[in-house]
């Protein structure tokens, strides 16, 4: 009797591993379909925007060579993931002061990882692994005390509710749905309403960003900082990041023309005209 009772325990977790992963691939390939219907547009629209962009720039700008602006564009961009924006003539610092680096290390020990920090020395990665490693574990075990703590109470409660109404289904399940609702308004409700009054996001953006970081997730798209000019340029799109390129080309543009002061003759401007090749468009 035990040994067939064993022998379909095997067979269904024979065959329950294979259909659970079926179910799991089927689940994320839904996923990707459903985000690459709705996202796929976007993305498209925001490449053409920024190719119309750097050739609106080139045509404006006649002093400006293709290969120098991507050589422009792709230090930008590798700064701006270092953490440094440009303001004005100066670079903007900040992200590895003392509250930038306190913000990274609770990231790193909860894994929500939001991506828009990271060690770029060898030793800050070496450091980075070992701070994890025991991090990681102390984390786990402060949350399950806090939620030891919390069942407690839970629990104190329902009893106290009992020996008042004498109640017992009725106390307990009054308890569990105030802590769920309880819950709910102090890790995603309420939230969303002090980052749109902090950091200018909407219900729905400060929605989007609680859950993300209570699931753990992390995607880093919206992240709070202590620095406001990077906040903003953290959840900027595709155009924004442009016009500062446009912004800083400006400088060198000025540059250009004061090099060639001494040298043009002068003369009534020559008219210039720039065709945009078609796959800007």
């Amino acid at each position: 009797m035990v040994a067939a009772r064993r022998r379909r325990q095997r067979q269904k977790r024979r065959w329950g591993v294979p259909v659970l992963l079926v179910v799991y691939m089927g689940y994320v390939g839904l996923g990707a379909g459903v985000l690459q219907t709705l996202e796929r547009p976007a993305e498209a629209r925001a490449a053409q925007h920024l190719l119309r962009q750097r050739w609106e720039l080139l045509a404006n700008h006649t002093c400006l060579q293709g290969p120098a602006l991507q050589r422009l564009i792709e230090g930008i961009v590798q700064a701006y993931k270092s953490g440094i924006t440009l303001q004005g003539n100066t670079t903007s610092l900040g992200r590895w002061d003392f509250s930038g680096s306190f913000f990274f290390s609770i990231s790193a020990i909860t894994t929500i990882g939001y991506g828009n920090l990271s060690p770029s020395t060898v030793a800050g990665r070496i450091f980075c692994i070992l701070f994890a490693l025991f991090g990681i574990p102390l984390n786990l075990v402060l949350l399950n005390e806090i939620g030891q703590l919390m069942l407690l109470w839970v629990q104190h409660c329902a009893h106290r509710l009992e020996e008042a109404f004498h109640l017992q289904k009725k106390a307990s399940l009054l308890i569990k749905t105030s802590a769920l609702v309880t819950g709910l308004l102090l890790f995603l409700l309420l939230p969303p309403l002090l980052l749109s009054d902090k950091e200018g996001w909407s219900y729905e953006e400060g929605f989007y960003y609680s859950f993300i970081t209570l699931s753990t997730i992390g995607f880093g798209d919206y992240v709070i900082e202590s620095s406001s000019d990077f906040c903003q340029c953290n959840k900027s799109t595709v155009e924004e990041l442009m016009d500062g390129n446009r912004n800083s080309t400006m400088g060198l543009h000025d540059v250009e023309i004061c090099n060639d002061k001494d040298t043009k003759p002068k003369g009534p401007e020559e008219p210039h005209t720039y065709t945009a090749p078609s796959e800007a468009l």
